[in-house]
């Protein structure tokens, strides 16, 4: 046991330094790098966005010179008045702007003027999206990929610039050409309009970027000033034709641009191929960088280029690496720390736990007076130490108290057990009565098998007397009335076993709920029974006033009617007065269903048979009812939800109300106990 402890405050106390702090440097390794590489992306996309501004600023620059030029006044006087001074002038003003080339086209988009001859035969440029959207009177400036055979039209000079030597990149895409012969140039185009702003033709300008080495210096300038970056780290900005660097302040080696050199295959695919943003690491020619690149589309939507930032990210890694060694060290060197104070403060804890120990090995021997006794410290396990001995000390005294209580315990069970017996007894009486209502169940299967099997001799004795009546023609006239006798009686077997069967299977006669019309169900059932009130002298009083309509099979309300009203006709031999009423029904002051009452002025119902009329098998006339009708009855108003009422007076009369709701609840299966609920 002594070991235990030992090994288990031990544990405790080189848990933080064995399990906690690798798992704790783990996760600030893993938190920190995530970090780091969440900063550097974020620091290369606003790098990214700083790049992209200033480049539309340069772009929209192009068309507000091309535009400026195409307002001024000079060039459409000199154009209606003196248009071979045209080439003159767009040579004096493209250097003033800053652009490469100037043409003015007339309303066709062929060339009238331009800032340098043009090499070839003159022909509409219409192609150009700029052109066209400014014949349509709408200035646009874009970024285009102009063919050798462009830039040669425009000036042998720009193609000459355009042309690069294509370098051997590791990583890039695949590619047989080995040079770089066209050009990427920021073309712009506006309308020019005359005195009485009739459109007279278009200014077309534009910037080769190809070597445009001054842009991409600025572009650098701005995204990455002075301080900006960690000591040995640098900044770059790059433009690409496709894959290939045309402007760009990465070095090759020494001093000598990285013109010509090409991007590897998974930017190329990500950026030119699927026209997404790349954020993140990037082997940059010779050196991993923290890159940005983002695609240039033309007028046509169709991506021609990239935008490219990026620094040297080894500083970085550098400094983020010397960060996170500071701090493990700090991490181990506290844990160590914290280790031998801890230590030192277990030694106090497992002493006097040791004492205890031994204490109670004692006790157990048989050494009742073994005690802790007094020790040094003064906390929580001195005073447990002490508390410890007192709890010797008080069960010693409860022991013998113990002995009298068991004695009492023992008397106290006996008692229990007497309880227990009547119990028992209790409930194998109540099981008794179980089993009864077992066998009641019993009974209404049997019913229900008995009903079936008298079925089949029935229909036999049904149709062989159909047969002996054919058979037999006039000579069964002597037995007809014996014969007529036979058939009734057999229909009648037939009739209490369907009543035998609808009492043991209701589901099984229970037809499909539709919205009925309670008034025309009502008035069905009074013209099937109009003979028995003729034969009776018995006055009918109807008061239809129900209005809902209510969703019950009208086949099965039809046969409940008919039984309470046959019930009633058959209540007043002597004759009498049956009333029908129907009357919606309605609780809260919403709408529930309708209720139907049948009342007869016969003799009512004795007090004594009143709470049996809903028996199966119960009847008061002898000899002539099954003791099923009112039963099946009451069985298929519930089934739907509602029930049947019953008021009766000895001598005064008996009224049946049929409550009947319009939103149906239809059990297919209503249990035997059902058949015994009364209101």
């Amino acid at each position: 046991m002594r070991r235990s402890v030992r090994a288990k405050l031990l544990a405790l106390v080189l848990a933080p330094l064995v399990v906690g702090v690798p798992v704790l440097l783990g996760l600030v390794w893993t938190w920190g790098s995530e970090g780091y590489e969440r900063l550097l992306n974020f620091k290369i996309s606003s790098d990214l966005v700083t790049a992209h501004e200033y480049f539309d600023r340069v772009r929209i620059g192009v068309g507000h010179d091309v535009q400026a030029l195409a307002e001024s006044h000079r060039l459409v006087g000199l154009l209606a008045a003196q248009p071979a001074a045209l080439p003159t002038l767009l040579a004096e003003l493209a250097p003033g702007r800053r652009l490469d080339f100037l043409l003015l086209l007339d309303r066709e988009g062929r060339p009238l003027a331009a800032s340098q001859p043009l090499a070839g035969a003159a022909a509409p440029r219409l192609a150009w999206p700029a052109v066209a959207s400014a014949l349509n009177g709408t200035a646009l400036t874009t970024v285009e990929r102009f063919a050798p055979e462009a830039l040669q039209y425009l000036s042998p000079a720009l193609r000459e610039r355009a042309w690069l030597p294509l370098v051997e990149t590791r990583a890039a895409a695949p590619d047989a050409r080995t040079a770089e012969d066209r050009g990427l140039v920021i073309h712009a185009a506006a309308p020019v309009y005359d005195a009485k702003r009739n459109l007279v033709g278009v200014l077309e300008g534009g910037v080769l970027l190809n070597g445009n080495l001054e842009m991409v210096d600025r572009i650098n300038a701005i995204v990455y000033r002075d301080g900006s970056l960690p000591l040995g780290s640098r900044g770059t900005a790059t433009l690409f034709l496709d894959d290939a660097r045309i402007a760009t302040n990465v070095r090759l080696f020494g001093d000598t641009r990285a013109l010509g050199t090409r991007v590897s295959q998974a930017v190329r695919e990500r950026v030119l191929g699927r026209g997404e943003t790349w954020l993140g690491t990037a082997f940059v020619v010779n050196d991993d960088y923290v890159s940005g690149y983002e695609p240039i589309a033309d007028g046509r939507g169709e991506r021609v280029g990239m935008l490219y930032v990026g620094f040297l990210e080894e500083p970085f890694r550098s400094a983020g690496r010397m960060a996170m060694g500071a701090l493990f060290a700090l991490f181990i060197a506290i844990s160590a720390a914290g280790a031998v104070l801890s230590l030192r403060w277990a030694r106090s804890v497992f002493r006097p736990i040791e004492r205890m120990n031994a204490v109670i090995q004692c006790v157990e021997q048989g050494e009742a007076d073994a005690r802790v006794g007094e020790v040094a410290s003064r906390d929580e396990l001195g005073r447990l130490a002490g508390e410890f001995d007192q709890l010797l000390d008080t069960l010693s005294a409860k022991r013998e108290e113990l002995q009298r209580w068991a004695e009492e315990l023992d008397r106290k069970v006996a008692e229990r057990t007497l309880e227990l017996r009547e119990a028992n007894e209790t409930l194998r009486r109540a099981q008794q009565q179980l089993v009864m209502s077992e066998k009641l169940a019993a009974i209404g299967e049997l019913t229900a098998g008995v009903a079936h099997e008298i079925n089949n001799p029935v229909a036999v004795i049904q149709g062989n007397l159909d047969v002996m009546r054919d058979q037999l023609g006039p000579a069964a006239e002597p037995v007809r009335q014996e014969i007529r006798l036979i058939h009734e009686q057999t229909d009648r077997i037939r009739q209490i076993v369907t009543k035998l069967l609808q009492f043991a299977r209701p589901g099984e006669f229970a037809g499909y709920a539709e919205a009925v019309e309670v008034n025309e169900v009502v008035a069905d059932c009074l013209f099937l029974t109009q003979h028995n009130f003729d034969r009776r002298a018995i006055e009918v009083i109807t008061d239809f006033g129900a209005g809902a309509r209510i969703e019950i099979n009208r086949s099965e309300l039809q046969q409940v009617l008919i039984n309470v009203i046959v019930n009633a006709v058959q209540a007043m031999p002597a004759g009498g007065c049956l009333s029908l009423a129907t009357a919606d029904w309605g609780e809260d002051g919403e709408a529930v269903g309708a209720v139907i009452r049948v009342r007869d002025t016969g003799q009512g119902i004795a007090p004594e048979d009143l709470s049996h009329i809903f028996d199966p098998f119960f009847t008061t006339k002898k000899g002539s009812g099954t003791g099923l009708g009112l039963s099946i009855s009451y069985t298929i108003v519930e089934r739907y939800g509602g029930r049947i009422e019953v008021d009766s007076r000895p001598g005064e009369g008996t009224e049946f109300a049929l409550w009947l709701r319009r939103d149906a609840r239809y059990d297919e299966s209503p249990s035997a106990p059902g058949f015994l609920r009364r209101w």
